[in-house]
């Protein structure tokens, strides 16, 4: 689709994606985890089974108000028996991973099939 002056329109900000492998739902996040896309990503979450797996490779940029989503989200998995996992957490994109510590304490699998393996 071109907008009226011929430009092709700007690419969304956030783009997710669910499938469901064996009862788990598979998440690829695909954008910007921040306050304009926060809602959004909130919203598709609230649909996910207590067990989820969030591919965050295509990440350009967390806030830590995102980040405070995926660990409420982690925290639901848990308490309603489900299984939580992340992959594609790399530095250069996710740093406030590090800066709070968590990348410590959240379960991250490198591949999405290790971490579909560690849930099974």
């Amino acid at each position: 689709m071109m907008m009226p002056d011929g430009q092709a329109p700007p690419p969304a900000a956030l783009r997710l994606t669910s499938s469901s492998v064996d009862g788990i739902t598979v998440t690829a996040v695909d954008g910007l985890l921040d306050a304009t896309t926060r809602e959004q990503f909130a919203d598709h979450l609230s649909h996910a089974s207590p067990s989820l797996i969030l591919d965050l490779g295509e990440v350009t940029f967390m806030d830590s108000r995102a980040l405070g989503l995926i660990v409420h989200h982690w925290k639901a998995s848990c308490a309603a028996g489900g299984k939580f996992a992340l992959v594609g957490v790399e530095y250069s994109r996710l740093q406030v991973m590090w800066i709070t510590g968590l990348v410590q304490i959240l379960p991250l699998y490198g591949t999405l099939d290790e971490a579909l393996a560690s849930l099974a």
